[in-house]
């Protein structure tokens, strides 16, 4: 066998089930890539998918191939679609459509084109609409000959149990964070330790968290979040250079990073505290899962959200004091 590249770190185990499957007497058609977003679960499929449809004698198109079917969410709507068609930035819908479905399932009636086997990536499948995933099942249920599903998941439990039952599992573990700070040296040379101690204590082990971390120069933030939640705020001072941090009108991508960044520091408040200052951490960490929930679709103000993140973080120092 091969050496894995390095775009596939961590994902050992997941090859070499994958790969005794593909050598065994029958394949199974139905896969669930399960595992956090950003630890390559998309990689792993897509080329998974190439190994699959390959066969002895043919040779493989560079690009894309026309045996594997590759879903995701579609624009929101027809202006976003147009700005796709333009080759324009464009806002994706929430989730995966029963139209896509059902257009996927017509494609499978025809033979695949190349060889005698297709591949079928949803992406991710526990975003499908309820119609999506029951009309999805049909096909599970009576997969076309040929045809193999690879359905990735971040939250594994959000599929339906008939689907889950009708596939098997590849789990994809958390990263390690000496195989994350070697991600982020290869994939962001310009981030700092700094940076790159931030973007892994936010990431939970998920490299491409880690890069977007990277990317949203999140390390200074990440610094005041510490200081906050190890020594207070009695002054609001640090708060308000976090909000300066932050900048005037940050991107709702950068405002979640935040929260998630400051979930990973009251999480790691845990290590080593009294039994007394655990409620207050807990509560902590409840509300910030609270707003990273309300984020995405709340209009928030920028700078009141980050204040109120400040805040909770000076929750944990004040709790240690009163213990």
């Amino acid at each position: 066998m091969s050496l894995l590249p390095a775009d596939y770190i961590g994902h050992e185990d997941a090859w070499g089930e994958w790969r005794r499957a593909l050598g065994g007497e029958r394949m199974h058609h139905g896969w669930i890539l399960s595992g956090r977003k950003g630890v390559g679960k998309s990689a792993f499929a897509r080329a998974a998918a190439r190994e699959l449809v390959a066969e002895i004698g043919l040779a493989q198109p560079a690009g894309d191939h026309p045996d594997i079917l590759y879903l995701s969410h579609p624009p929101r709507n027809d202006a976003e679609s147009k700005k796709a068609s333009d080759g324009k930035p464009y806002e994706l819908a929430r989730n995966i459509k029963i139209d896509q479905i059902r257009k996927l399932q017509q494609r499978l009636n025809t033979r695949p084109t190349m060889g005698s086997r297709r591949a079928v990536i949803i992406d991710p499948a526990d975003d499908m609409e309820g119609g999506a995933a029951n009309a999805l099942l049909k096909s599970l249920e009576e997969p076309p000959q040929g045809t193999f599903f690879i359905l990735i998941a971040h939250r594994i439990g959000r599929l339906l149990p008939t689907i889950r039952s009708r596939c098997r599992v590849l789990s994809f573990p958390r990263i390690s964070d000496a195989d994350m700070d070697a991600v982020l040296a290869r994939e962001s040379p310009q981030a700092s330790g700094e940076m790159r101690a931030a973007a892994i204590a936010a990431a939970s082990g998920s490299p491409g968290a880690a890069i977007d971390f990277v990317e949203l120069d999140l390390g200074k933030i990440h610094m005041l979040m510490q200081q906050i939640a190890k020594d207070g705020d009695p002054d609001f001072s640090l708060r308000g250079r976090m909000a300066g941090a932050m900048g005037m009108r940050p991107s709702r991508e950068k405002q979640l990073a935040a929260i998630e960044l400051a979930r990973a520091v009251v999480s790691a408040r845990l290590a080593g505290v009294s039994h007394t200052e655990i409620p207050a951490i807990t509560e902590a960490h409840g509300a910030l899962v609270r707003l990273s929930a309300q984020a995405p679709t709340a209009n928030f103000d920028a700078g009141l959200l980050i204040m109120e993140v400040g805040t909770l973080l000076a929750s944990l120092a004040a709790s240690r004091s009163a213990s």
